[in-house]
Formats: C-alpha cells, structure tokens, sequence
C-alpha cells in the first residue's frame, strides 16, 4: 500500500512539474532580436528604437512576456505564427502581458515588434514564460540583412491617423513603415534607426542624425552601438526632409543655433550630406547603400534637394552608392498606410532591378 501511494505521488508531481511555466529569460541564445538592443544591470533588454523586435520559436500552450513601459505610451504588435496579429498597449508596471492562450500542439513562433519610437521612452522586456510542457527552438536565421536611417516616415509617424496628421503615440506604426514592409518582403533583418523631426544639419531639436547614428539607445548620447555585432547588406537614407523645412525658417531658434542668420548655400548642403554618407561607408565598407528622399514635399517637381543628393553621391564617386527619389505622395501632411505601401514598391523594385541582395 506504501509502495502504491509512493509512484502515485510520485506520478502526480511530475505531472506538476512537467506542466509548471519555464522562464525563459531576456539573454536566453535562442531569443531573435532586431534592432539595436542594449542589456540593463537587471538582465532586461532595452528596446527603444522603432522596429525593435524579439521573436521567438516554440512548443507550448500559452506564453506571457514580463515587460516595464518607460511612460505607457509604448506599443507593440504582437504576432503569431507570423499570421494572426494585434497591438499591445503599455502602462508602467513591472508585470506579466499574456500574449497567447491555448495553442494548439505543436511548434509555434511569437514576435513582439515596436511599433513606436524612442520619443516615448523606452521599454524593458525581462523575459518569456511559457506554460505547456515548454520548450524552445533555434529561429531560421535571416540571411540578408537591412538597415534604413531615417526620420518621421521611415518611424511611420501619423501612419494611422486616417482624419490628420497626429504625432501621437496611437498613430504610429513602424510595422507598416515602407522600411519594415521591404525588409518582410525580402525577409531581411532589420535597424531601424530612425527618429522623427531629425536632420543631417539641423533638427526640430538640438542634435542630429550625426550626433545619434553611432549610439546603442536612441535617448542616451553616452553609450555607443557596437557596429561589429551587426553589418548590413543593405543601408537605406532618408534623411534631409526637416533640414529642407528648417532652412526656410531663419526664425527657428535651431535655424539660429546652426546658422546664424544666413541659411545654408548649396555647397553647404552637398558637403553636409556628403559628410554623412561617408561616416555610414566607414562604418559599413561593404554595404550597397541607397540614398533615397521622398515621399514628401522634398521630392515635390520643382524641389532642389534630389539634386543636392545626386550632386553629393556624384562627389563621393563610389559605385556601390545608388539614389533613388520616391514621387511626392498625395497625402497632406506624413504618408499613410497606402502611401508607405507605394513607397515600398518602389523601393523593392529598384533593389530588384538593381540586383543589391547578391552578395
């Protein structure tokens, strides 16, 4: 009768154990992140650029992420076996957000991709638990890999906002950004390193894209991003947009700051862009790097900054340096879902037509 009662117990305490949740923590090998992902001294991992992501490949019938908002404004989509997909909203709390509930048996994968940029902070993610005889997987590993540097368009600012052109938090989403749309279509890694209203000379504040290009979180000018850890094929630039409405505005207090009060002649600007695409090219010896503008009014018919940026590239005299100049779109004000759409069409099709995912 011991003996029964003994491997009954038994029995029914593995069965606890095997159905218990495992912690699967934020430096856990077999978690995929992109982005530019720094680590806390409380084994976080700090996501603050837009586009930052982390996926994971599993077995397992529910999976809560344990998660820290910087304001609450934060969102991320979440999306499961890369086709059933919803946006998670932040507060502050230190706490556990479930993400899935009764999957099926069987290997499934869950990506958390932020849809918002640093402006609104940044958000601390601790770690995965996985209930339902858990188990963990190596992701495929993408093979071609993206970088885009950019302002509001390449954040996806305003995207959503379908009756204006609202900054705010719940408009945007880098997701349907003409960035990440290329980067899924070529089913590339991706940086998204982007931040709206910035510029090459001068922003709506006091630094620019040269200031922060090289920094590992998009709200601290002290830390550096280790560019070993991650090498694009391809780089994309879209930068100039606010450096275009700034220049006009000699009352700006930036315009001040930089200028003074004479705005910037054409040399000015060509040596300014120029200067910056070469940091890029030290940085990246290899990558064919794309220098785009558009699709808002900088590319509009009578614009002269596509040939500031032909004239710079020219300059530079570097064939794998290639232009490209999204049609103004019709919006009034950020492009939208549709207009972002276009624009990476477009860009999709001039890598093709160009063949730059051949190593």
């Amino acid at each position: 009768m011991r003996k029964f009662f003994f491997v009954l117990f038994l029995g029914f305490s593995q069965f606890i154990l095997a159905q218990s949740p495992v912690f699967i923590s934020s430096g856990n090998h077999k978690i995929q992140y992109e982005g530019r992902i720094g680590h806390t001294a409380d084994s976080a991992a700090d996501l603050s650029w837009p586009g930052s992501s982390l996926l994971i490949r599993f077995e397992g019938t529910e999976v809560k992420a344990l998660l820290k908002d910087e304001t609450g404004r934060n969102t991320f989509n979440v999306i499961i076996d890369q086709k059933n997909m919803y946006k998670l909203e932040l507060n502050t709390s230190k706490k556990y957000y479930t993400l899935a509930s009764s999957l099926p048996k069987g290997i499934h994968t869950i990506e958390l991709f932020k849809r918002t940029e640093a402006k609104w902070g940044s958000t601390l993610f601790y770690g995965f638990s996985i209930a339902g005889n858990a188990k963990l997987f190596q992701p495929a590993e993408k093979k071609l890999k993206m970088e885009f540097f950019g302002n509001s368009i390449t954040c996806g600012y305003g995207i959503e906002d379908s009756t204006g052109d609202s900054g705010d938090a719940k408009f945007e989403n880098n997701y349907l950004s003409y960035a990440s749309i290329t980067a899924r279509h070529f089913n590339a890694a991706n940086h998204n390193t982007a931040i709206s209203g910035i510029g090459i000379m001068v922003s709506w504040f006091p630094f620019t894209m040269p200031d922060v290009y090289d920094k590992l979180n998009a709200n601290d000018r002290n830390v550096d991003w280790n560019f070993s850890t991650y090498t694009p094929d391809i780089v994309v630039i879209n930068l100039l947009q606010n450096d275009r409405w700034i220049v006009t505005q000699p009352s700006n207090p930036e315009f001040k700051r930089v200028f003074g009060t004479k705005a910037p002649d054409e040399k000015y600007i060509i040596n300014a862009y120029k200067n910056f695409v070469q940091k890029i090219r030290k940085k990246y010896p290899e990558a064919k790097i794309i220098c785009v503008l558009g699709a808002m009014d900088i590319t509009r018919k009578d614009s002269p900054w596509p040939g500031y940026v032909k004239q710079a590239v020219a300059e530079l005299n570097d064939k794998k340096i290639f232009t490209y100049f999204f049609p103004m779109c019709s919006s009034h004000g950020h492009p939208k879902i549709k207009h972002q759409q276009e624009m990476a069409d477009q860009l999709i099709n001039f890598i093709e037509k160009n063949n730059l995912t051949s190593k």
